[in-house]
């Protein structure tokens, strides 16, 4: 796919904050209306298909997400010089959920390998200038989005498939959500502020206190397994969450920008929404199949 057809499909992401024309944000950086609201849309679009009869529309609703953190990656990296392929990117990505739905981890596995041969062998019908900057890039697209995001499907997989989903996801929103208030009305002592400015230790505390009591709740009710099960689940959803977060804000750095995109009001692109949950499932994949 051309460079041109990529840069069509969303616009540019973010300029920094304070750039011209720029909306001021609310104290924790978010337009806080439209981040509810988008953020109840998006919880519809993965409840609806997952609770129902159709559970692959769950994995469609994932390859398409999918596609578009692709695109958003790529868009980024284009910014610090690499091209890495987009077309092999974007059909190894859709087959990597699909696969690792019908076919387990080892299709997972398999998928993210040929994914990665596929955009090397693409890339050699362009000069060798930059050939290991953009094969580079490649394999971080390929590893960071689809790959990672294959794990929420086989999390799909079991009878309880959809349960363990639901959990995984609500604890993300937990610990988002418990270090956002934790953050606004309590935040003094950043974590990393040559990082994420905006992130503290009082926010990260809240986000403990917020998914280690969801999953303390959730374990019971939801697989009637021990709450101290789903809460030290909901510590570990904390940890790799907000890593995926700081990795995310470390990569916008480098490339400075603030936002992966501008496609979900209040949340920037669909990468910053992705961020956190990313790392998380495949730890969430492990650890619900040794707790349950």
């Amino acid at each position: 796919m051309s460079e041109d057809l990529v840069s069509a499909i969303d616009p540019a992401p973010s300029p920094p904050e304070g750039a011209p024309g720029k909306r001021a944000p609310g104290r924790a950086g978010r337009d806080l209306p439209a981040a509810v609201g988008v953020g109840l849309g998006l919880g519809a679009l993965v409840v609806v298909p997952l609770f129902s009869p159709f559970r692959f529309g769950f994995v469609l609703v994932v390859a398409a997400a999918v596609w578009l953190g692709v695109h958003e990656v790529v868009s980024a990296l284009r910014r610090l010089g690499a091209r890495p392929p987009a077309t092999p990117l974007f059909l190894g990505g859709a087959a990597t959920v699909v696969l690792a739905y019908v076919q387990g981890p080892d299709g997972l596995v398999l998928s993210l390998v040929l994914t990665v041969l596929a955009a090397l062998v693409w890339r050699l019908l362009d000069p060798a200038e930059g050939f290991l900057r953009d094969v580079a890039a490649s394999a971080f697209t390929a590893a960071y989005v689809p790959f990672l995001a294959g794990f929420a499907c086989l999390l799909a997989v079991p009878d309880d498939g959809p349960r363990r989903v639901a959990a995984f996801i609500a604890l993300v929103v937990c610990s988002d959500t418990g270090g956002y208030v934790a953050g606004v009305l309590l935040g003094r002592h950043p974590m990393a502020p040559t990082v994420s400015p905006k992130k503290s230790w009082e926010g990260f505390c809240g986000s403990l206190v917020a998914a280690g009591g969801g999953g303390a709740v959730m374990f019971p009710t939801m697989f009637d397994a021990s709450p101290l099960l789903g809460a030290v689940f909901g510590l570990a959803v904390v940890c790799t969450a907000t890593l995926g977060d700081l990795g995310e804000s470390m990569v916008k750095r480098d490339i400075g920008i603030k936002d992966m995109g501008t496609l979900l009001p209040g949340h920037g692109g669909v990468m910053d929404r992705l961020d956190s949950l990313l790392p998380t499932a495949p730890v969430a994949y492990v650890l619900l199949a040794a707790f349950l």
